[in-house]
C-alpha cells in the first residue's frame, strides 16, 4: 500500500446550516468524478472552484445531507466522495450504507479534529482517507488523485492509532475452548488470499467457480469476525494461520477476530 502523508493539522471550523443541495451536469469528459457532500455551502463552493482548475478532476454532483448523498450516488457514476464528517455523525452504519449504494466510490472524510476512536473506526469501515477541514487545496487535490488511483491516504499518527488498536485488542482473545473452527478448504483459500490472488485465480487453482469462492470467503469472514481481504491477511499474519494450516490439515480452532479492532483500509 502506498501511503500518502498528510502533515496538516486540523482546526475547528464553525458550522453553518445550508439549504442548498444541487447536482452538476455530467459530461463526456474523462477524469476523476467527484461528489461533494457537505452541509455548508461555502465549503462545497470552495472545493468546486479548487477542482475546477484541474483538468483530470470534475465535480459531478453536490449534496447537502446524507439522504441527498445516497440519491446522488444512485444517479451519478462516482470515483471519489469528499464527505464532511459531521454529515454522518449520529448515523448508524453510514459508511457501510454508502459502500452498499456505490461499492466503487472511494470515500474521503473531512474532520474538524483528530479523534483516535473515530479515525480508527472510519478506516475500519472502509474510508480511504481522513483529512482535516483545514487541509490546503494542493494537498486535497493530491489526496483525491492518490485515492482515485487505489491508494490509501493516512498520516503517521493515524497509522499508529490503527496498529495500536489492533494490538491492544488482540491481547484479549477468548478461551480456546470456545474458538470457531476453520476447514482445510477454507484455509487453502485463505492461503491464496495472502498471496494476492483474485477470486477468479483462486477458483481456477482449486477447481471451482468464483461464486463458490465468494461463498467460502463470506463464511470465513463470519467465523473470524473480519470484513475484507486486508483484515483476513492481518489476522493470518498475527496468528500464524498458515503455519497452523500445515500442522492441522482438517479443523483448526481460531480466535475470533471480532475481538480485534480490524483495519479496513486496503494496504
Amino acid at each position: 500500500m502506498a501511503l500518502s502523508p498528510n502533515s496538516e493539522k486540523s482546526t475547528h471550523v464553525g458550522h453553518a446550516p445550508s439549504t442548498l443541495g444541487n447536482h452538476e451536469q455530467t459530461g463526456a469528459a474523462p477524469g476523476i468524478r467527484i461528489i461533494l457532500a457537505d452541509s455548508q455551502t461555502i465549503y462545497r463552493v470552495g472545493m468546486k472552484k479548487v477542482f475546477a482548475l484541474e483538468d483530470d478532476i470534475r465535480v459531478v454532483a453536490q449534496a447537502e445531507s446524507f439522504a441527498n448523498l445516497l440519491t446522488a450516488l444512485e444517479r451519478y457514476p462516482t470515483d471519489v466522495v469528499v464527505l464532511e464528517g459531521q454529515l454522518i455523525a449520529g448515523t448508524v452504519d453510514a459508511i457501510p450504507e454508502l459502500v452498499k449504494h456505490s461499492p466503487d466510490a472511494k470515500l474521503i472524510v473531512q474532520v474538524v479534529e483528530s479523534d483516535e476512536d473515530n479515525i480508527v473506526e472510519l478506516y475500519r469501515r472502509g474510508v480511504r482517507g481522513v483529512v482535516p477541514r483545514s487541509i490546503s487545496p494542493d494537498l486535497l487535490i493530491k489526496c483525491v488523485r492518490k485515492i482515485a488511483a487505489g491508494e490509501t491516504w493516512i498520516d503517521n499518527q493515524s497509522i499508529s492509532w490503527v496498529i495500536e488498536a489492533y494490538r491492544s485488542q488482540a491481547s484479549s482473545l477468548t478461551s480456546p475452548r470456545v474458538l470457531p473452527k476453520i476447514t482445510k478448504k477454507e484455509l487453502a483459500i485463505i492461503s491464496c488470499i495472502t498471496r494476492g490472488m483474485r477470486n477468479k485465480e483462486i477458483a481456477y487453482q482449486i477447481g471451482t467457480t468464483e461464486q463458490v469462492i465468494k461463498n467460502y470467503l463470506r463464511k470465513v469472514y463470519d467465523k473470524l469476525g473480519v470484513s475484507d481481504r486486508l483484515e483476513l491477511a492481518l489476522y493470518c499474519l498475527h496468528h500464524q494461520l498458515l503455519k497452523s494450516y500445515v500442522q492441522e490439515p482438517e479443523n483448526i480452532p481460531m480466535p475470533p477476530m471480532s475481538q480485534v479492532a480490524p483495519l479496513r483500509a486496503k494496504m
